[in-house]
């Protein structure tokens, strides 16, 4: 009854665990990530702030306003208009006499001020009609900045992908590591077990029975260094996701492979057309040809219309409103000498931009051909080791037959183990590895990452 009492407590406590755990799928995983990784948040925020350059660009076809006043009061006057006086001649009706008068008035001396108070206001209105190109050329250099953003973004979002594969898998492959250590480890403990019976019996000597002894604390060494590597590698796994760590968490995904490396191929010269690090080199080289463009803007006239409105009020004087429309034109004479040398560098920097656009296309056609081949390389590696796996466990198995029948010793048989856990472990990294080469490849032949 006692046994039963312990049965059904053991049953509630492992269903309250597995209860309590919380399952992450590898889409899932990558979900959190996008969502709450600081590179990918600021790539985002990055495109924004392009984007909101573009449409300040934009502003400049538009006319620009300004207004301002202003209002005064002085202790002196500002103006003063001084009279010497004198005599003036009287104008007696006949504009013959004008020359000649014989008739003169008096003037004294006096002085005018003038401005002791004032008020001024303005609005003008000047439209851009012909800048170099500058405006144009301007916008499109704003747009292009907000592609290259957005092409950003998604290297960065790919980069985010990649290593949620790497932290997502090493810590399944570390799980596997850890189960394929646990059953080396009951097998050497019921190897133990068999060891101390027979050498109770006197079929084997005590030396026998230490070495088994000294494999299993080896065994239990390393099962503590993997619990500590898991405990790390789900650590630095839920930093990279931005949630908090919970030891509870478990991994739905298995270490299977399922599909050949040709079901991945693409052309290189097909995909390279898809990489958004091909598209910058573009944008780059597009964006210096743009800036060579509006420096030639620079040193071209400049032409544009606007109106004039002024509101003036001068002491006891009445107000005035006086509007003007205008027109100006505006030719950098002095800056040509040194602009033709500045529209030279910019030459030269299109060039340049032309230049690394080539090299670094012949760069990314070799990275795609290196992914395929490391593809392929990590397959032939699966295979290998699934092989090598299946011969081990085929040799166990007849070792431990023979050390029944008393044919072999138990070093033999512990060798065979240790083999056997090898070539487990070995067959875990490769399928780890093969899945790291799969979304390589997946990326720089710029398909998406998810």
């Amino acid at each position: 009854m006692k046994q039963i009492y312990v049965s059904i407590i053991t049953a509630i406590i492992l269903s309250s665990e597995l209860f309590a755990q919380n399952y992450l799928s590898l889409e899932q995983s990558i979900r959190l990530a996008m969502e709450n990784n600081v590179e990918s948040k600021n790539s985002k925020l990055e495109t924004e702030a392009a984007a909101q350059t573009r449409k300040a660009a934009f502003t400049n076809y538009f006319p620009d306003v300004s207004a301002g006043g202003m209002i005064w009061t002085s202790k002196e006057n500002l103006m003063e208009i001084e009279n010497h006086g004198g005599n003036l001649p009287v104008y007696d009706g006949n504009k013959a006499n004008l020359k000649n008068a014989t008739q003169y008035a008096y003037l004294p001396s006096s002085t005018i001020g003038m401005m002791k108070n004032g008020t001024v206001g303005y609005v003008n209105i000047v439209q851009p009609v012909f800048a170099g190109g500058r405006i144009i050329n301007g916008n499109r250099l704003a747009s292009l900045g907000r592609e290259v953003a957005e092409k950003k973004e998604s290297i960065v979002s790919n980069e985010v992908v990649l290593e949620t594969w790497q932290h997502y898998w090493q810590v399944v492959s570390l799980d596997e590591k850890y189960l394929t250590v646990k059953k080396y480890e009951e097998l050497l403990q019921r190897l133990l077990l068999q060891s101390e019976n027979a050498y109770s019996s006197g079929l084997i000597m005590k030396n026998d029975v230490l070495k088994v002894k000294l494999k299993l604390s080896e065994i239990q060494l390393n099962l503590s260094k993997i619990n500590s590597g898991r405990k790390l590698s789900k650590m630095a796994f839920c930093r990279h996701l931005g949630i908090e760590y919970d030891s509870s968490i478990v991994l739905n995904d298995k270490l299977e492979i399922s599909e050949l490396p040709a079901k991945y191929f693409v052309d290189k010269d097909v995909a390279l057309l898809k990489r958004n690090e091909y598209s910058m080199l573009e944008k780059c080289v597009e964006a210096a040809e743009l800036n060579t463009s509006i420096k030639y803007g620079e040193y071209l006239p400049q032409v544009a219309v606007g109106l004039s409105g002024m509101y003036m009020k001068f002491d006891q004087n009445d107000s005035r409103n006086i509007g003007l429309a205008f027109g100006t034109v505006s030719i950098p004479v002095s800056g040509w000498w040194g602009g033709s040398h500045e529209i030279q560098e910019s030459n030269i920097k299109e060039q340049i931009a032309r230049n690394n656009f080539e090299d670094t296309k012949k760069l990314l056609l070799l990275q795609m051909e290196k992914s395929w081949q490391d593809l392929n390389d990590s397959y032939k590696q699966y295979l290998l080791s699934m092989d090598a796996k299946t011969q081990a466990e085929e040799n166990l198995k007849v070792n431990e037959d023979s050390f029944k029948n008393g044919l072999i010793t138990v070093s033999d048989l512990l060798e065979a183990q240790a083999l056997q856990q090898q070539a487990e472990e070995q067959y875990t990294d490769a399928k780890s590895n093969y899945k790291m080469k799969v979304i390589d490849y997946l990326i720089v032949t710029g398909r998406n990452a998810e």
